[in-house]
């Protein structure tokens, strides 16, 4: 090697050191995980927030979505978020709190009136302690996505009272906090993976199940169940998680980038979700399901042992903090 070949191959050397990690044009590829539909508000942002991180990064980093549980269920996405292999997922509030316990205190019954009831409290200090206890677990908070109020619904007979609750067989997610709404109503209560849901109860596994009318409509449960309550029972969110390994690689413009582009798509998200209840109602019932109104202060009654419980359980204090922003 002469000497000007020598000065070049140096040159080109200290070049590339002086580029900037996230200004490299090597494009990062990440996968985000869902258990909705396409159609459901939570896959709409999960698309939308893929186009603005591509956008905002200048193609440098490219989300892939996979939607209705095609990397496992809600609780295997979490565990392989906090081990790395999943990098993000719009999870939900019950599979997260397998992990982090004190998502569960959102769940407790009739305490949020409205999905912006909880938002308020989500958006202040309890969430930010939310959050806080999640990094300890290996998963970052990019945003609370409103995964509604829930409903019941069943294909033996309409809801109207409390007591026509028992001795049904209702599905519930990997929730604690719905095993013991149910059981508190006198349900026999059965954890079922919503992606085999529509199958147990076509059938008859289960006679019915509890969703935000958002999940009923997107997965057609409409098809198999005719009886649908609207009982208000429980808000739920769901967290938009990111891997913490995957946000420790990330250089201080991305992460930046990411948080940026996770507003965005929950403002979004939570819009999307807020518009739908009205129409998808309107839909249902034009597909033939019989709706009813409950009496709700009987139902909040009966379940008030349930908040009791979680309030003398390990959770009891940030629970305390909880209902004491809800109110």
């Amino acid at each position: 090697m002469n000497r000007r070949t020598l000065q070049l191959s140096l040159l080109a050397a200290a070049c590339t050191l002086l580029v900037p990690l996230g200004a490299s044009a090597q494009t990062t590829k990440l996968t985000l995980g869902h258990g909705a539909a396409p159609g459901n508000p939570r896959h709409e942002a999960s698309v939308r927030f893929a186009e603005l991180l591509k956008a905002k990064t200048g193609g440098r980093i490219e989300v892939q979505v996979a939607h209705s549980a095609q990397l496992g269920d809600d609780a295997a996405m979490v565990t392989a978020l906090r081990t790395g292999a999943l990098d993000m997922s719009a999870n939900s509030q019950g599979a997260v709190a397998n992990a982090v316990p004190e998502y569960a205190a959102f769940g407790m019954p009739f305490m949020f009136s409205s999905a912006a009831q909880a938002f308020k409290v989500l958006d202040g200090p309890v969430g930010k302690e939310l959050a806080d206890r999640s990094a300890e677990k290996g998963m970052v908070v990019l945003g609370y996505w409103d995964n509604g109020i829930r409903q019941m619904t069943n294909s033996k007979r309409p809801i109207v009272k409390a007591e026509d609750l028992k001795g049904l067989k209702m599905r519930t997610p990997p929730d604690a906090t719905l095993v013991d709404i149910m059981q508190a109503l006198g349900a026999d209560a059965q954890q079922i993976k919503f992606s085999e849901l529509y199958v147990a109860l076509q059938q008859g596994v289960v006679d019915g199940q509890e969703n935000p009318l958002a999940n009923i409509h997107a997965s057609k449960l409409y098809e198999v169940q005719k009886h649908l309550a609207m009982t208000n029972h429980q808000f739920q969110m769901t967290p938009l998680l990111m891997s913490k390994r995957t946000w420790d690689r990330l250089s201080a413009a991305d992460r930046k980038a990411v948080q940026d582009a996770a507003s965005e798509a929950t403002t979004l998200q939570r819009r999307l979700s807020a518009e739908a209840d009205e129409k998808l109602l309107a839909d249902l019932k034009a597909q033939g399901v019989q709706v009813t109104t409950v009496d709700k202060n009987a139902f909040a009654k009966a379940t008030e042992k349930v908040t009791e419980k979680w309030l003398n359980g390990p959770i009891g204090p940030y629970l305390k903090k909880v209902v004491a922003a809800a109110r």
